[in-house]
């Protein structure tokens, strides 16, 4: 294959987006010297209508400089293709004449992908290269955009909690990760001992109750003096209902342009202020929602997950020469590797935290699910324990 590929960013961006971008690019010229790559901007919206960046003649220097740079350089989009608008994708793809289509982005993205692949009947190499901070796509060890989203996370905690030593009340952070809890997990990565926050860690993989929130607090003030406290944007009550929709009236929730509830709103944060007020009048609370920070924090760029991630755009274009599929990241026990898996196997599929992650009596993470974080995100700092 050496006529034209076109590459393509959906959903969220993160700190490596770019990087993926970049390394399918930069392998693209030394397998197909001489192909055309196009950039759609903002998605299949710059398929649909045509909008594309040459990135055929852009210079390595900046390219690797564009890699290492967070967010999505070639815009991305929200939107959900149903059969109607992949049937335009299509045929903007073939007027744009591509061989080959990388889509880089989440389970929604590899939807997209799948939806193209049985509507192009071999004539288009469809492939999916994953991204999300959520870490929650199926057939992945991990995602690429999750380990530098974590650093900043379990750094966010770490942080707060030595604030909260030293003038003890209760925090709240709400962590984005939509139904999956890795991304709040990973508030516990840098945990100095069981002494230390975060306290209690509430996952979607888990049903959350306001009565049992206020009385863990109370036991966690009675032991530690202070209770720090992650909470999933996702999590959902006993009915299934998502936390936000069971404390805030329906005509104050926040919804995006699909009609989903925004998980960590604005009223959310209010909603855990007021349910603290009421069930331990008088203490000091805090409830901040960490939202877009974690996920292309120019400060906490991973080594590995931005190797990681532009390793992913390079076997993206392997699998273009192979006919397509999804990229995945597996783990050998030693290394991380790329694997290439069917685009059924991961569209519009979430992948949730293993139960034995979780302890089963205690709203905070077992032994399997540290093992997990310490090995993609071990200790990064040396910290000096409080005296108090």
């Amino acid at each position: 294959m050496s006529g034209t590929f076109v590459i393509a960013q959906g959903g969220g961006p993160t700190a490596v987006i770019n990087q993926t971008m970049a390394g399918a690019v930069l392998e693209i010229r030394k397998r197909h010297p001489g192909a055309r790559v196009l950039g759609a901007r903002y998605g299949v919206r710059g398929i649909r209508d045509g909008d594309y960046v040459d990135l055929s003649d852009i210079a390595e220097e900046r390219l690797r400089l564009i890699g290492r740079t967070p967010g999505a350089a070639l815009g991305s989009t929200r939107d959900k293709p149903d059969a109607a608008y992949c049937d335009v994708v299509l045929k903007g793809l073939q007027q744009a004449g591509a061989d080959a289509f990388i889509y880089i982005g989440g389970n929604d993205t590899a939807g997209t992908q799948e939806v193209l692949a049985q509507a192009s009947a071999g004539r288009i190499a469809l492939v999916h290269a994953p991204k999300t901070i959520d870490n929650d796509l199926v057939e992945n060890d991990h995602t690429p955009g999750f380990i530098s989203a974590a650093e900043f996370v379990a750094g966010a905690f770490l942080s707060v909690d030595l604030d909260f030593r030293a003038l003890p009340g209760i925090y709240v952070g709400i962590v984005m990760g939509r139904h999956a809890g890795f991304l709040t997990a990973a508030s516990a990565a840098w945990r100095l001992d069981a002494d230390s926050g975060p306290h209690l860690v509430y996952v979607p993989e888990r049903a959350f109750s306001v009565e049992r929130f206020i009385d863990d607090v109370k036991a966690c003030l009675a032991r530690h003096r202070r209770c720090v406290v992650a909470v999933s944007e996702g999590v959902s009550t006993a009915d299934g209902r998502a936390l936000v929709e069971s404390l805030v009236p329906p005509e104050r929730l926040e919804r995006d342009q699909h009609g989903n509830v925004k998980l960590s709103g604005s009223e959310l944060t209010a909603a855990l202020e007021h349910a603290l007020a009421e069930g331990l009048p008088g203490k000091r609370a805090r409830v901040d929602a960490l939202g877009y920070l974690p996920r292309g924090y120019v400060g906490a760029i991973s080594d590995v997950d931005a190797a990681e991630a532009f390793a992913a755009g390079a076997f993206a274009v392997e699998m273009a020469d192979q006919g397509g599929g999804s990229v995945a990241l597996r783990y050998d026990g030693e290394r991380t590797v790329p694997a290439r898996v069917p685009l059924a196997a991961v569209a519009g599929k979430t992948r949730h935290m293993p139960d034995d992650f979780l302890q089963a009596d205690v709203n905070h993470l077992a032994e399997p699910g540290l093992a997990y974080l310490h090995r993609l995100v071990p200790p990064k700092y040396g910290i000096g324990k409080p005296f108090v």
